[in-house]
């Protein structure tokens, strides 16, 4: 079974030119981390968000340090694993950003990012304050974007590409199963404490996205928007590859969830 989610329905009144900055930057500094080689080790540990570091643990000693701990958890958020760490995360900023930044407005996007990914950086080094073990990725900070995405466009459908073996589709499913789905996944792998991913940052971030999009989105901007297509709307994939673009201006019949 594959599934893939790929854009969302969601039109924008400006061009969402924080969201590509960002984009922009995590990529370039991944290859500026691979330009590194084996010095890309210690190029992790010196800018990636390390626990003992950040609280001044006797685990930090001998570590690298180039700029102050805390600005760590800042540039940790721009530090990536490898290429389908960087591709997962670059992913669900593409198709989400560009609707929150929309609704908090640019300047306000900067500071909604970094905080979420502060907040993430400090659920995750709560677990425990001594570990030497560093913390990279723009995941938390992307958390907090779906966290604030769902609240302000839960009923938005994310288009998405099913296939079973041979069989391809493109189906609208509506943000809240998306990021609902996500979010549940990341508490069901809580436990698996060697897989190298920071699931709390993660629900950290999402919470931290939730709680601040009310006092960060524009006045006249509300909450639970309605949706612009059809939940659950099914095409086939067109010969070619080709997958068919959402036709707003076409008369539709309203969805289960509108009035």
């Amino acid at each position: 079974m594959f599934f893939f989610p790929f854009r969302d329905d969601n039109p924008t009144s400006a061009r969402p030119y924080i969201s590509y900055m960002l984009l922009g930057l995590c990529v370039l500094l991944f290859f500026w981390q691979i330009s590194l080689g084996a010095a890309q080790r210690e190029a992790i540990l010196a800018y990636g968000m390390v626990p003992a570091r950040l609280f001044g643990s006797e685990a930090a000693y001998g570590l690298p340090q180039v700029i102050p701990a805390w600005m760590t958890t800042i540039s940790s958020m721009f530090l990536h694993g490898g290429f389908m760490h960087l591709a997962g995360n670059m992913l669900y900023l593409w198709i989400f950003a560009d609707n929150v930044e929309d609704s908090i407005g640019r300047g306000k996007f900067i500071l909604f990012y970094i905080i979420c990914g502060i907040a993430a950086a400090l659920t995750q080094a709560m677990v425990d304050i001594h570990s030497a073990v560093p913390m990279i990725g723009a995941s938390g900070a992307i958390a907090g974007v779906l966290g604030a995405y769902l609240l302000l466009h839960p009923r938005a459908n994310i288009r998405c590409l099913v296939g079973f073996f041979i069989f391809f589709r493109t189906i609208n499913v509506p943000a809240f199963l998306v990021l609902g789905g996500w979010l549940v996944l990341q508490f069901m792998s809580l436990g698996q404490v060697d897989s190298g991913v920071a699931y709390l940052a993660h629900i950290g971030g999402f919470m931290a996205g939730m709680a601040l999009i009310p006092f960060f989105k524009k006045p006249g901007v509300k909450l639970f928007d309605r949706p612009h297509s059809r939940a659950f709307e099914v095409t086939p994939v067109r010969r070619g590859g080709h997958i068919p673009q959402i036709n707003r201006a076409q008369k539709r019949k309203k969805g289960p969830w509108e009035k």
